[in-house]
């Protein structure tokens, strides 16, 4: 059975259901990366919260044994190298949806705390001050929540400042016109946010794009008073430029759970009087920390077991009953790219892969996937699902993906054509009886096959007796043939032959096979 290591404190509840999946847990914390790097191979997957960093070094090491699968129990993977584990070919996951209503609280009970400077309060009245000239709020009805980022999190923010009888607008590339109708907010360019929002808050992973999105430039765009909140990413906001707008009044408050640094011990905004600070508690409640937990080990032993992906980083998802139904279909087209990789001898660079009939009305990227593991698995013996999109990139092996629902001559139908710097070749194949994969063309000519461990592919001119010489040789070397298929374009044209072998040809018989009189090709291939 699979194996899986916990690495970090997640709940108990997380090796339960391990093992009640039927899976081997080991729960070790605190491992160092040199224990990680040497262990990393023996588990087929490794789990982790936010403590654990999951590098190249030990996800390369880790994929060169048993590991398939990492997951983290929480929204962000600036903890695991998704870049590396794609290329080794290890799924990488998370639980976008276990701590979001948690960390929207959170955000919400900021806001509380700034407008009313509660900490603050809270600090004077318990030192036996009776400061109320002091702390004047802000009343947060009628005022402008400006929401940077309105996906998980930031929709249920706004839904709580909706109840609270607040303006919402929403800046986000990826908000739809029709979604910001349903979630009743206004969805505006960052410019417009900025200069109209009374408080902003932050709902957006780190990248090239986010980071140090609110900087100096942007809070001068802001209108003077305004109040940040940041229970996403540290280095969305960058912290010297809001120290400068805190002491300047442009910002009249900010509440901070993320930092740049963490854990911050020490940090430059520490002890203004118009900050409030929280230690990354954005999703330290107990349900949450449970959820995730739960959520994380469900999603990797699905995996593991079934082959269903759940919110994964690096691939597209896959119910285990789409993995169930698409298996058929994942099948042949694997094979049909192996087909047309194991004939490929001189430079790919194009890929184009047809779906016709029912198939087109699939969940086909991980039929796409699945085609290209095939493909480049003759070249590159590493290549699996998750990284063979990045590898056909690297090779600048240009992909296609047609559609059309409409059936043919077969219910559902898959087309592979290959693009090499001397030819152009496809491969097509359907389902018999729902599942049973057949090849039922080549190179134009018809012609139906099973796909086999030891076949033997060869092209001739059609002409009598190539056949019997064919057949005489193979009796002639003890090669028995459990099935031969054959096709052909034209009489006397070019013609094909499948030959299901019983056994494994060498490479001498093949080049006896490729001697016989009309034999233009002769391969051995493997399924």
């Amino acid at each position: 059975m699979p194996k899986v290591l916990i690495a970090d404190k997640l709940s108990p509840l997380a090796v339960e259901v391990f093992q009640r999946r039927g899976l081997n847990v080991d729960f070790e914390v605190g491992l160092s990366p040199e224990e990680l790097k040497a262990r990393a191979g023996g588990y087929d997957g490794i789990a982790v919260r936010s403590a654990t960093k999951l590098t190249a070094e030990i996800l390369e090491a880790g994929a060169a044994g048993e590991l398939k699968v990492t997951g983290r129990a929480g929204i962000g993977v600036d903890n695991i190298d998704v870049e590396a584990a794609t290329g080794h070919g290890v799924v990488v996951m998370n639980t976008p949806y276990g701590n979001a209503t948690t960390t929207a609280e959170h955000t919400v009970a900021l806001m509380f705390a700034l407008a009313r400077q509660i900490p603050a309060a809270d600090t004077s009245t318990q030192a036996g001050k009776w400061e109320k000239s002091r702390f004047m709020g802000m009343e947060l009805t009628g005022k402008t929540l400006g929401l940077i980022g309105c996906g998980n999190i930031g929709s249920i923010v706004a839904e709580r400042a909706l109840g609270l009888r607040m303006k919402v607008a929403a800046y986000d590339p990826f908000l739809s016109n029709d979604r910001a109708v349903d979630l009743g907010v206004e969805k505006v360019e960052l410019d417009e946010l900025l200069g109209r929002a009374d408080i902003i808050t932050l709902h957006v992973p780190m990248n090239d794009q986010t980071r140090g999105i609110i900087d100096a430039a942007a809070l001068a765009k802001c209108k003077k008073g305004v109040r940040i909140i940041n229970c996403a990413r540290g280095g969305l906001v960058v912290e010297a430029d809001l120290k400068a707008a805190l002491e300047s009044g442009q910002v009249a408050g900010a509440a901070l759970d993320v930092f740049e640094i963490e854990p911050a011990k020490e940090n430059a905004l520490f002890g203004l009087p118009n900050l409030v600070c929280t230690p990354h508690l954005g999703a330290s409640t107990n349900e949450a920390q449970e959820n995730v937990a739960v959520q994380i080990a469900e999603q990797m032993s699905d995996y593991l077991l079934s082959g269903a992906v759940t919110n994964a980083i690096n691939m597209p998802s896959l119910t285990a009953e789409d993995a169930k139904r698409l298996g058929p279909y994942m099948k042949l087209a694997e094979q049909l790219g192996s087909f047309a990789g194991q004939l490929t001898r001189t430079g790919l660079q194009a890929v184009t892969i047809e779906y016709e009939g029912h198939v087109a009305e699939l969940n086909t990227r991980p039929l796409t996937q699945a085609a290209l593991t095939g493909l480049l698995r003759p070249m590159l013996d590493s290549v699996n699902m998750v990284n063979a999109p990045v590898l056909a990139r690297q090779r600048d092996i240009e992909l296609r993906e047609i559609k059309d629902e409409t059936p043919g001559d077969y219910q559902t139908l898959i087309r592979l054509t290959v693009k090499t710097d001397r030819q152009e070749r496809a491969v097509s194949g359907t389902l018999f009886s729902g599942d049973k994969p057949r090849i039922v063309e080549i190179k134009g000519i018809q012609i139906e096959a099973q796909l086999s461990p030891h076949m033997l592919y060869t092209t001739n001119d059609d002409k009598p007796g190539v056949i019997g010489a064919l057949t005489g040789l193979l009796a002639e070397e003890q090669i028995n043939i459990a099935s031969f298929h054959l096709g052909r374009n034209a009489p006397g044209g070019d013609a094909i032959a499948l030959i299901e072998l019983d056994e494994p040809m060498n490479g001498e018989t093949v080049n006896k096979v490729r001697e016989l009189p009309s034999i233009t090709r002769a391969e051995l291939l493997q399924f």
